[in-house]
């Protein structure tokens, strides 16, 4: 197993400014980092994929799409642009060396229509993905696609949604992640949830309930982690909590109120509290 860590609860580009950052997580004990990509500049992403190799620091990407490059968009041409960023997403994922792109990227996040998928959607959301699962095999990045809770996207929402989008597009770059947030809000039965993801499960978010430091508040952990181990998870464990500090991430993710004492105390707590459930399970 190995343990990684969101950056977005520091930043949404990469600057000189997270470098002491990085040097303090990897002095933690962090095995692994998950970087913003959301702009798409490949050479940058290369001077940062050496920067991470230097510090031992294993990475995946996330990315979005939003209103105008949506993939199922009922514009073919809308749907072509959301493509194109999920596959220059892919390009700057690889250029850094991630093994993984996660995040919502199957459609825009906060755009609804009023009504659940309808059957275009769904076939335009499978049509898309499919092309960006065939060029994450071209530049060898893995795809976590993300479902949400039902207040961000209207797409996926449950673990039963994410694995038959998974079989609809049926490529093996084509992987769903588990993020126990949008579980712990969605899903009757975490257990059954993991179980449902198994034939396709990449990556796992722990995110608690509140988004701060993970162990600490209502999500159902136990039952959580048990049944990571049953389905054989070994992969990488990403914390994704978001606090205060850009206001641009605090105002996506509805964050007003500091939840935690510093964003490193939350760090090393949430490491603490992965590898301490880790343990008693892994053998």
């Amino acid at each position: 197993m190995r343990f990684g860590l969101n950056l977005l609860l520091w930043c949404d580009t990469l600057d000189d400014s997270i470098l002491p950052v990085l040097e303090n997580l990897k002095k933690i004990g962090y095995d692994a980092i998950e970087i913003p990509i959301f702009e798409y500049d490949a050479a940058k992403y290369t001077r940062w994929g050496k920067r991470f190799d230097d510090l031992g620091l294993a990475r995946s990407g996330v990315t979005i799409r939003l209103p105008g490059n949506n993939p199922i968009s009922p514009d073919a041409a809308e749907r072509g642009l959301g493509v194109a960023g999920n596959k220059a997403a892919l390009d700057c994922a690889a250029a850094a060396g991630c093994e993984f792109l996660v995040g919502p990227y199957h459609s825009a996040l906060g755009q609804f229509s009023g009504s659940g998928p309808t059957a275009d959607e769904w076939r335009w959301g499978v049509d898309s993905m499919r092309q960006v699962a065939e060029h994450a095999e071209k530049v060898n990045v893995t795809l976590g696609i993300e479902y949400l809770n039902r207040f961000e996207c209207y797409l996926l929402n449950t673990a039963a949604d994410g694995a038959r989008f998974c079989r609809d597009i049926g490529h093996p770059r084509a992987t769903m992640m588990y993020d126990t947030f949008h579980a712990n809000i969605e899903e009757k039965s975490s257990a059954a949830a993991i179980r449902a993801l198994k034939p396709c499960l990449s990556h796992v978010h722990i995110s608690e309930n509140d988004r701060s430091t993970p162990g600490q508040g209502s999500v159902r952990w136990a039952e959580n982690f048990d049944a990571l181990h049953e389905v054989g998870f070994n992969g990488m464990m990403v914390i994704e909590a978001f606090g205060l500090a850009l206001d641009k991430i605090a105002a996506a993710t509805k964050i007003w109120r500091r939840m935690y004492e510093s964003e490193i105390q939350l760090a090393t707590d949430g490491l603490q509290f992965m590898k301490q459930e880790v343990a008693k399970r892994w053998k």
